[in-house]
């Protein structure tokens, strides 16, 4: 039986041999070399509610491939204001985040990311403008520019996402809801004063 006939066979079966493990590929993409300062420098605090959003995609594995989560969180009580899974690293993730939002987009005034391809594009720079959103980047190579996603999507992985083995990006995106909702409504968060979003949000404060 020749190789490709044993790969098609295995691939129809959601079958994986014992020596094979599904690795992270960068998305080819071009990164985001845009003008637009890093107005933020680290300044994570001292927004007003729904003013100031940030996002990075993060990847996940579901099967023999990977699927990708946007978690655009609100860096005045660290809650995550939408989310969305798909199957490609690329533009339409955020405007599927953005339609997930709880309140109206044109609360927005800043989108902080980092430099990823996925936040470039004509449907990226149409939906800014549309809503009046000044995009802050990163600094080129400066993960710490991004600390608030990338501790979010840390516990997201680590708390919800390696406890599971997802088979399909459908589950996925169905433990995602559920996650996202138990994120702002219960778990506690140190930062906020061992309290949820909601609740933080709820009496007052912001950080």
């Amino acid at each position: 039986m020749s190789r490709r006939r044993v790969n098609r066979i295995m691939k129809a079966g959601g079958m994986a041999s014992s020596y094979s493990r599904a690795r992270y590929r960068p998305h080819p993409a071009k990164p985001n070399d845009g003008p637009a300062p890093n107005l933020s420098a680290r300044g994570f605090d001292g927004c007003k509610p729904r003013t100031h959003l940030a996002a990075d995609p993060a990847y996940v594995r579901t099967g023999n491939s990977w699927a990708y989560i946007c978690l655009p969180g609100d860096l005045a009580n660290r809650e995550i204001a939408g989310h969305s899974v798909g199957v490609r690293h690329d533009p339409d993730l955020v405007p599927a985040a953005f339609a997930m939002l709880r309140f109206p987009s044109g609360d927005i005034e800043v989108l902080h990311t980092d430099r990823g391809g996925e936040f470039t594009g004509e449907r990226i720079e149409r939906m800014l403008d549309v809503f009046g959103i000044t995009r802050f980047l990163s600094n080129p190579g400066s993960p710490y520019d991004d600390a608030v996603v990338e501790s979010t999507n840390r516990l997201v992985k680590k708390e919800p996402i390696c406890d599971n083995v997802y088979t399909s990006v459908e589950r996925l995106r169905s433990d995602a809801n559920r996650y996202v909702w138990w994120y702002n409504h219960q778990r506690l968060h140190s930062t906020l004063g061992y309290m949820n979003p909601v609740e933080f949000t709820q009496q007052g404060n912001t950080l």
